[in-house]
């Protein structure tokens, strides 16, 4: 029985979890955090990086400790295993973080090549995303070689593109940092955590751990100790991987006003600085960059969901279940990305502070000696503020609950859930000593 594995086939399956996790968003929020906050750059960034690497580093390894997220869902009830899994597979499958790599790596990578207006009438898109999702099928179709495609031909391709724009940066500064602007400047570390929230990987941390684990055991590792062992040591790979990047991304754009001017978002940001710094040729290294991005992302996903629901549905092959999310995803796509964003946030709103919640009680899980009501009053005010955030994302007018909430510690800053779910786990733990509640064995299949 193997028990080990060498450090490159650690380092390989590491490259891919990194590529599963730097989506395009990932690749456009740190410059324009940088862009904004100017001089507290590496204050704001170590912010971003507790938030967009410290918390998936933790999903990671919570999987790799249980097994997989139905089995970690499962501590709370096992009905709520069911639906949450389910719920959190759809948002970040087929329904919205699928179908968004392929609009980001159509209006990024490949809009800026073609001529004006051919994109209006959809067809443009239309026939990428129909490529697009052929190709994220093929690569999906057989999960074993997902580390050969992704850790050892896609993820280093990825990184020699981001390793041209940022030794260039570095060889030829852009300018100086300038002024830090909006919140920033008086708090720059707690809106880096914000912006590192935000990039949702937590959520996808609880999917791509099992990928981790999966590829492990295709390796012959069997043992629970040594999977748990070698999953963390490729998670602390990934890990760094997405250090490195976004503060090498977060140097790029504190330094590009200048330069560059104040740009409204990552994405032109990046395109502006790509321009700058590589003149015509710079549009080509930011489309393959954002291209390959996307696509690993894309591949991880669809293998995740239809690796779970032939779980789930076995009567249904996996590869029948990539075939079915590859065209869903294509058709939910060509509702282009404005429309996929907004139609996204307000679930990814309320469903991330569940997640987060599920991630940090597994860590304390031996501390109150696993019980489930501890579980159940955490998640309980969490899910229903989250509710309410994401009602208020949708742009319903709910002024009345949030005028009440507003009172609770960080309300205004999108984690008003944070004190009342500490205050449930607390109020939970009581409850089960004084009814005298078994402690809750949860099996941890690997």
């Amino acid at each position: 029985m193997n028990t080990n594995l060498s450090g490159k086939q650690i380092t390989a399956i590491g490259l891919m979890l990194f590529a599963l996790f730097f989506g395009a968003g990932n690749m456009i929020f740190p410059p324009f955090l940088g862009q904004d906050a100017g001089t507290n750059v590496w204050t704001a960034i170590f912010g971003f990086l507790i938030t967009g690497v410290g918390l998936p580093l933790l999903g990671v390894i919570a999987i790799a400790k249980v097994g997989d997220l139905e089995t970690l869902a499962n501590r709370v009830h096992p009905v709520y295993a069911v639906i949450f899994t389910v719920v959190l597979y759809l948002v970040i499958g087929p329904l919205f973080a699928i179908p968004r790599t392929g609009t980001v790596a159509f209006e990024i990578g490949v809009l800026p090549f073609l001529p004006e207006g051919s994109a209006l009438n959809g067809i443009g898109l239309l026939i990428f995303t129909i490529i697009y999702f052929i190709i994220s099928a093929w690569l999906s179709m057989n999960p074993s070689k997902l580390v050969d495609r992704i850790g050892k031909l896609l993820t280093p391709a990825l990184l020699t593109v981001l390793a041209l724009f940022v030794i260039k940066s570095f060889i030829t500064p852009m300018g100086e940092a300038q002024a830090p602007v909006g919140p920033y400047a008086d708090g720059p570390f707690f809106k880096g955590f914000v912006e590192g929230y935000l990039t949702m990987d937590a959520i996808a941390s609880l999917v791509f751990g099992g990928m981790v684990i999966a590829s492990i055991k295709g390796l012959g590792v069997t043992s629970k100790k040594s999977l748990t062992k070698l999953c963390i040591q490729a998670a602390l790979v990934a890990a760094a991987g997405l250090a490195l990047v976004y503060l090498s991304l977060a140097y790029i754009g504190s330094t590009s006003p200048d330069a560059i001017g104040i740009q409204e978002n990552g994405g032109s940001l990046l395109s502006a600085a790509a321009n700058h710094l590589f003149g015509s040729f710079g549009a080509v290294v930011l489309g393959l960059a954002i291209l390959f991005a996307c696509l690993t992302t894309a591949i991880g996903l669809i293998s995740s969901c239809a690796q779970y629901f032939n779980k789930l549905m076995p009567k249904v092959s996996y590869k029948t279940f990539v075939l079915i999310f590859s065209l869903f995803s294509a058709i939910i796509a060509n509702v282009g990305l404005t429309q996929l964003i907004s139609f996204s946030v307000p679930v990814l709103v309320f469903i991330y502070p569940l997640a987060i919640v599920l991630i940090l009680l597994s860590f304390a899980h031996n501390l109150f000696n696993g019980y489930s009501l501890v579980y159940i009053c955490a998640l309980i005010p969490t899910g229903l503020i989250g509710l309410v955030d994401g009602l208020n994302a949708a742009g319903l007018n709910i002024s009345a609950v949030t005028d009440v909430l507003s009172v609770l510690p960080f309300f205004s800053q999108g984690i008003g859930w944070l004190v009342p779910a500490i205050v449930g786990a607390i109020v939970g733990y009581c409850i089960a000593l004084a009814a005298g509640e078994s402690k809750k064995t949860v099996p941890t299949s690997n």
